[in-house]
């Protein structure tokens, strides 16, 4: 393992607002009302989300003040560092310059914490007791138990059974944290029943949690939902990712040419992304923006773009993104937090205008360049995380074929340290 550089700013310069890239792109297709199909009016949301939340997810302010007692939680793990990876580049034999925003140093391991906190809190300010939400992997749930802990709000997380199973420490993070953690589908809502009715082996699926967290948050009174990708919110909180990155690399006295995040729902990549695309849409830079996705739920490289429920129950509005339906059923592939059948309504436009470009990913090359990365960085990194190493190496080794000079920026957003039963299947081959 290579001694590593480490870029890292002081505590008071945690960026003080969040970019909201609404105010810099045309404007989008509007989100659908689910019964009416007419465009969603704010108002529309109060009953599933604070109505804070609800004026960030519409607005089209270029800059949004991050909250003093959001931003003093953020002081606990931010900035979170940017990382010459020198022992990659030596593996490689690569003149490409690789660097990594390493979002695992969070208290929950990933950078879901970004959110998490500024959605508590908004709930809390309104008067609100009760939080509901699902996750993937285990990382979005963590990260809202313990925001949720922080503002004295409870919280209970539907948790897509497979991960329930294969992931069971996640489980006891979240229970630490105080939240209540059911498998979805359950038996404890009318869409979980319907959905076992017709599917009792189902392993579940994101869409399916969302619908039971929904319907939870709107049958109970101080309730909300809260969600750690997809919609507009959560990429402008992630956007403190990519603003610190920046700054970092005027320290590096470097700059990145290509981009490169694992992709969801859309909002690590989007984190680390859009603060840097304010730049190209402007006309300053250029830059290769690459979403990493998995072959076990490839909506993006696979996908269609349209309209399509956020849930498989047919319960939240109406979204503009590229989807392989909400009925969708996902390989059971250990990046959990991938599996979700759509990518949210910014990421699918830029897709669509072609300001981005995506690519798939199978899980056996991801955990090879998993073990890799942390043979050479000393991080084991989440599944999810692989995929962004996996589209990495192969811009790296790109460069070496051609000479060119390269600097690749990825976002390490979560480590695997909760994932080595996915690691041990991969090392004794029974992936």
């Amino acid at each position: 393992m290579k001694t590593t550089k480490k870029f890292v700013l002081p505590d008071h310069e945690i960026p003080m607002a969040w970019y909201n890239v609404l105010a810099d792109l045309p404007a989008l297709q509007p989100m659908l009302n689910p019964v009416t199909k007419e465009p969603l009016k704010p108002s529309e949301l109060e009953p599933i989300f604070a109505k804070g939340l609800i004026e960030q997810e519409f607005s089209k302010e270029r800059w949004i003040e991050i909250p003093e007692e959001v931003r003093t939680l953020y002081q606990i793990y931010r900035p979170s560092p940017l990382v010459r990876a020198s022992g990659l580049e030596k593996a490689l034999d690569t003149p490409a310059r690789i660097y990594f925003k390493n979002e695992s140093v969070s208290p929950v391991g990933s950078h879901k914490l970004n959110s998490a906190l500024p959605q508590a809190y908004y709930n809390k300010i309104e008067g609100i007791k009760h939080l509901t939400t699902e996750t993937g992997a285990g990382q979005w749930g963590s990260a809202i138990s313990i925001a949720a802990k922080h503002f004295g709000l409870d919280i209970e997380v539907f948790m897509v059974r497979l991960s329930y199973d294969q992931k069971p420490h996640r489980k006891i993070v979240m229970q630490t944290y105080g939240g209540k953690v059911t498998p979805s589908p359950s038996n404890t809502t009318e869409a979980g029943r319907k959905f076992l009715a017709e599917h009792p082996n189902t392993p579940g699926s994101l869409g399916m949690a969302i619908s039971e967290a929904c319907e939870r948050a709107v049958s109970q009174p101080d309730t909300r939902y809260t969600l750690g990708s997809v919609l507009n919110l959560v990429m402008l909180h992630q956007t403190i990712i990519g603003l610190e990155a920046e700054r970092q690399f005027e320290m590096a006295q470097d700059y990145p040419d290509t981009i490169i995040g694992c992709f969801g729902g859309g909002s690590n990549f989007g984190g680390l992304s859009l603060p840097f695309l304010r730049h190209q849409l402007a006309g300053k830079k250029k830059f290769d923006f690459i979403a990493a996705e998995s072959t076990g739920c490839p909506k993006l490289t696979k996908g269609e773009f349209r309209y399509d429920y956020g849930d498989t129950a047919g319960m939240t509005p109406l979204i503009p993104m590229y989807t392989l339906g909400c009925d969708y059923e996902p390989a059971a592939i250990h990046a959990g937090g991938l599996r979700y059948h759509g990518a949210g309504a910014i990421m699918s436009q830029l897709l669509k205008d072609k300001i981005i470009r995506a690519i798939d990913i199978d899980q056996h090359e991801c955990f090879q360049v998993g073990e890799l990365f942390a043979q050479c960085e000393g991080i084991i990194p989440a599944p999810e995380s692989t995929h962004a190493i996996a589209a990495t190496i192969r811009e790296a080794l790109k460069a070496k074929e051609s000479g060119e000079e390269k600097v690749i920026l990825f976002n390490l957003s979560g480590h695997g340290l909760l994932d080595l039963s996915a690691y041990e299947d991969f090392l004794n081959g029974k992936l």
